[in-house]
């Protein structure tokens, strides 16, 4: 739980461009990173980055960002340890 966790957090402050996710993720799974820990980075890659995060910020307000920002990770660690366990 702990790695899928980390994952989604990491993945939240990472700033990926479109398609790039995807070999960096590749080259991590060949080297032992689990399928549902690299899904918990793919879910909040794209949702999350930290200049998103500010931009949402200054549009949402501070509070309604932070619940948003903590409901992609536990989302994201959730789906992470359920494909996991299926795969």
């Amino acid at each position: 739980m702990f790695s899928n966790f980390f994952a989604s957090i990491t993945g939240a402050f990472m700033c990926f461009a479109t398609l790039t996710e995807i070999p960096i993720l590749q080259g991590l799974i060949n080297n032992g990173m689990r399928k549902g820990t690299a899904l918990a980075v793919l879910l909040t890659g794209p949702a999350l980055s930290l200049p998103n995060m500010l931009v949402i910020r200054g549009v949402i307000g501070t509070q309604k960002t932070v619940v948003y920002v903590l409901l992609v990770v536990i989302m994201a660690t959730i789906s992470g340890l359920i494909y996991g366990a299926i795969f």
